[in-house]
């Protein structure tokens, strides 16, 4: 762990920096993920359990999170998107953030295995240690590979709430799994090449910085050409009517082009990377709009609305 530079004022943390420490902003988009895996999943579950298992992702996700910013402090001090954070803003001791996502970390699980399934307990305990240690210690400063292998990390959530209901794994979540995996990093990327002096300031080997604009922008395309047919698989398998399906091909379709917008270009200059925001801001609205039309497919199927 790299050493942070000691502040020569911390302020007194006040509820808002802890929270600041779960990434609010990321931890929407893991429990609308975990609840769509919930309600698209085959069975039931009383509510007081299907509450109790998403707030136990929610906070898991936060911990991780957090250990996510203890770790990195000295980077986040260095990027402008992230300075002001609790912890490079002088908020926050640095301790206090390790042992506030240790916390959070140890009780979600601990809550999951006793609550709903040991099964979902020890896959978010997998989650936590696969961004907290895998792609935040060890991937994110040593390949540009980063993101891809550690896409993994968000991937899990409706995994998780769909166990939560059936106790099982089938194909389903598995690919529900890996619909997000894929997804990330065209995601990513698109924000990575608008953002990639913050990257390089911090000496973080993102996609940009180390393979240059040219080849990040190939495999943008690769991955969401690729992300095509994934999406759809579902509905190939059965496990989905054509409400989905039908989605899945319009959502995805429209991340491709966009995605071949970025792809092929040369050059940004003069247009403020407008393709590259553009293809960022869809992809967030992309993945909303796909598991929404996952649950309504369920929703569909069960109320008769649909063979």
């Amino acid at each position: 762990m790299s050493t942070a530079n000691p502040q020569a004022l911390i302020m007194p943390a006040d509820w808002r920096d802890f929270f600041a420490l779960t990434k609010p902003g990321v931890m929407r988009l893991v429990i609308f993920t975990a609840v769509c895996g919930m309600l698209a999943a085959p069975g039931t579950i009383h509510p007081v359990l299907a509450f109790t298992a998403i707030l136990c992702i929610a906070v898991g996700a936060g911990g991780a999170a957090a250990l996510n910013q203890w770790w990195e402090a000295d980077l986040d001090a260095v990027m402008k998107r992230t300075a002001k954070r609790p912890i490079p803003d002088g908020r926050m001791e640095r301790s206090s953030a390790r042992d506030f996502g240790f916390a959070l970390s140890g009780l979600s699980v601990m809550t999951m295995g006793l609550a709903i399934s040991w099964l979902a307990a020890g896959i978010l305990a997998f989650s936590i240690f696969y961004y907290a240690y895998l792609y935040t210690v060890w991937l994110k400063p040593r390949t540009p590979q980063n993101i891809v292998i550690g896409g993994g990390a968000g991937a899990f959530p409706p995994l998780i709430g769909w166990i939560a209901v059936t106790g099982h794994i089938t194909w389903m979540p598995v690919l529900l799994f890996l619909i997000i995996f894929m997804w990330t990093p065209p995601h990513f990327w698109a924000l990575a090449l608008f953002v990639q002096i913050d990257y390089s300031k911090a000496g973080i080997p993102m996609m940009p910085v180390v393979a240059g604009e040219r080849s990040t922008r190939r495999q943008i395309l690769a991955y969401a050409a690729v992300l095509l047919p994934l999406s759809m698989t579902p509905w190939f398998i059965g496990g989905t009517g054509m409400i989905y399906g039908l989605s899945a091909l319009l959502l995805s379709g429209l991340f491709l082009w966009l995605s071949i917008k970025v792809g092929l270009r040369t050059s940004a200059t003069g247009d403020g990377m407008k393709p590259e925001k553009r293809l960022f801001a869809y992809s967030i609205f992309y993945l909303f709009i796909l598991f929404a039309m996952l649950v309504a497919d369920r929703f569909a199927t069960v109320y008769g609305i649909q063979a």
